[in-house]
């Protein structure tokens, strides 16, 4: 039973990134803290290093500390709630900076629909270089209008 319980809050917390991936981006990145997220959409320095990073290492940070509950401190759903954090970052990491911005030159020739959709909903998010006007979504599952044929 246990094993179900914690698959059950690892595929949760899995799922509920997305909304956070939305949320950060809608209200922190594209707000209070959008002097780390600019130089994403218009890149002003030379370094493969961009402060849009610091995201990823908050999240990293996140995921970490509930492993450390889970082993230090007794905090059973610490291990299903890290894992699900740090799949989401992994997911993302291989869709965002891998597949669409070519951080690494990977998966270049992948057309189908999802690859498309995916592709289409970040550029009209890039459309716009400013804090404002710039359409915000999860990463994995943007809206469906993107995946026309």
């Amino acid at each position: 039973m246990s094993t179900l319980i914690w698959i059950l809050i690892f595929v949760t917390t899995f799922s509920l990134m997305e909304f956070m991936a939305w949320f950060t981006h809608k209200y922190i990145m594209h707000g209070f803290l959008w002097s780390l997220h600019k130089d994403h959409h218009k890149k002003d320095h030379n370094s493969w290093w961009e402060r849009n990073d610091y995201f990823f290492l908050f999240y990293a940070l996140v995921s970490i500390g509930c492993f450390i509950g889970w082993s230090y401190f007794e905090f059973w759903a610490g291990l299903p709630i890290g894992l699900g954090i740090f799949a989401y970052g992994l997911a993302y990491f291989f869709v965002h900076d891998i597949f669409i911005h070519q951080r690494f030159k990977l998966f270049r020739n992948a057309n189908n629909r999802y690859a498309r959709g995916i592709r289409r909903a970040h550029k009209m998010h890039h459309k716009h270089l400013g804090k404002d006007k710039g359409e915000c979504f999860g990463m994995l599952l943007p809206p469906l209008k993107y995946f026309k044929k």
